[in-house]
């Protein structure tokens, strides 16, 4: 397989131009995820807000590139890949959820070094960088690993259904969750920008605790926001997601 490449264009997904967006957002996907996964988001929130996604290798039109297994490199990559978008005016948002969460915060980070920040950060359904679970799910067989998205509901059941279809998805899968759960964030790495976390209240990837523990990771504001649900909550309550996701990302515009 090729290796990811830093191209814009192989990184960045762009659904849903605005001629002139009031505010822009960056949504970065869960383990196993893709752009596509925040088409529906993008269609909700035109054309006041213009939505990038970030399209991770080894999946879907990227699925000739070898999956990445490390969140250092990944964020290495989309920072890179990110680079004009981060210049532009409206400076945008990031939301990313679980995985995508740690990887938005790292890229945030990056940006830090020269003088950059989102206007705000939008962590959901991850606990704080510096918390710490033990976990092997990316160890698994492909039926134990299977039966850990299944438990997460946050994949079609018919693609888990069908063979074909499985075997082509696995091993990007495998690779994300490789990487977030080798992930060992600084415990004093921060951002400079505010952050707003995203949980849902019986989401057992993440407890409240953890969830509250990202205040240690910016120099700005904080605050919580709790939704009904599990870990996949965004989609089980979608207009109300969506509605806060846009209230926020217009408040720090």
């Amino acid at each position: 397989m090729a290796g990811a490449t830093t191209d814009g264009a192989s990184w960045v997904r762009l659904y849903h131009p605005s001629p002139a967006p009031k505010a822009r957002v960056v949504c970065f996907p869960h383990a196993g995820g893709s752009a596509s996964f925040f088409h529906p988001v993008s269609s909700s929130l035109r054309p006041d807000i213009e939505v990038l996604a970030i399209q991770y290798p080894g999946r879907q039109d990227r699925r000739g590139e070898a999956p990445m297994t490390d969140i250092g490199e990944l964020a290495d990559r989309v920072f890179e890949a990110l680079r004009p978008q981060l210049l532009r005016e409206p400076r945008p948002a990031f939301f990313g959820h679980s995985m995508g969460a740690t990887v938005a915060f790292e890229v945030a980070v990056r940006m830090r070094r020269e003088g950059l920040a989102p206007t705000v950060l939008i962590p959901s359904g991850r606990r704080a960088p510096s918390e710490r679970r033990s976990e092997d799910v990316h160890l698994r067989d492909d039926a134990g690993l299977v039966a850990e998205i299944r438990k997460l509901s946050g994949t079609d059941t018919r693609l888990l259904d069908d063979e074909e279809m499985l075997s082509a998805i696995l091993p990007a899968v495998r690779a994300d969750y490789r990487a977030i759960e080798r992930y060992v964030g600084a415990a004093d790495a921060v951002v400079d920008c505010p952050v707003e976390v995203f949980v849902g209240d019986t989401d057992e990837q993440v407890t409240l605790q953890e969830a509250d523990a990202w205040r240690r990771h910016t120099t700005g504001d904080f605050a919580v926001h709790v939704f009904q649900g599990g870990h996949f909550y965004l989609t089980a309550r979608a207009a109300e997601t969506i509605e806060r996701l846009a209230a926020t990302v217009r408040a720090y515009a």
